[in-house]
Formats: C-alpha cells, structure tokens, sequence
C-alpha cells in the first residue's frame, strides 16, 4: 500500500493529466461542455481526494464534490476555494458521460479559475 504521501502526489499527478486535457479543450468553442466540464470536474474531484489522501483520511468511491468537501469539513481540514463555483461542475462527473442529460452551459473562463484555484490549494496542503 502507497504512503499517504504518495497517494496523494499520485492524485495531484492524475489530476494535472486532467487539467492538461481541461486547458485545451475549453479553447475549443467546438468541444461540447460535457466534455469539457468532465475534464474539469475530474481534475477538482483528484485534488479534494489528494488532500485527504495526505491526511489519511480513507474515502469510499464517489465522484460526489460536496461528498467530498463535507468529509473534508467533518475531519476538520480546510476547504478548498470557490466552492460555489466547484459546485456548478458536480453534474460533469463520470455519470454525465453516460447519460443523455443536459446541463447548464459551462462558463469556462469560470471553471478555469475553480480549476487553477483548487490545483494551488491542493498543493499548499500536501506541502
């Protein structure tokens, strides 16, 4: 089994391959939100579970963001930044992918922000 540590880098790795995706997609006004919103709403979800991998804090599968943040308030860490703005990408989660729902439109310049916020946070945690 991965240190905390590790698994926690491990999150932040996959979360950035995310972030990548995310930054290239969001420039093409072709590419539909959902995708984009996956690529967004994935990266958040990696950094939140980064942190509470670092502090050993087991979470069962979710890809839930406020799931996420509630376990990370109920074990007194801090939260991440923006939060209303990582709410509007819960309905981007893995699910989205393969259900025919629609969404409200993806403000993008928006979503970049929550992302990059997040990101900074998560490593100002695991430093």
């Amino acid at each position: 089994m991965k240190r905390p540590e590790e698994l926690a880098r491990r999150f932040l790795t996959l979360a950035d391959r995310d972030i990548r995706a995310f930054r290239k997609l969001s420039d093409d006004p072709e590419m539909d939100d959902e995708v984009v919103g996956f690529h967004a709403q994935q990266a958040v979800e990696k950094c939140l579970k980064a942190v509470l991998a670092k502090h050993r804090v087991e979470v069962r599968k979710t890809h839930d963001l406020q799931v996420l943040i509630e376990i990370l308030i109920q074990n007194n860490l801090p939260s991440p930044p923006l939060r209303e703005g990582i709410d509007v990408l819960g309905p981007f989660a893995v699910e989205l992918r393969y259900d025919s729902m629609t969404t409200e439109p993806l403000e993008r310049e928006q979503a970049r922000k929550v992302v990059d916020s997040v990101r900074r946070w998560a490593e100002q945690q695991l430093s």
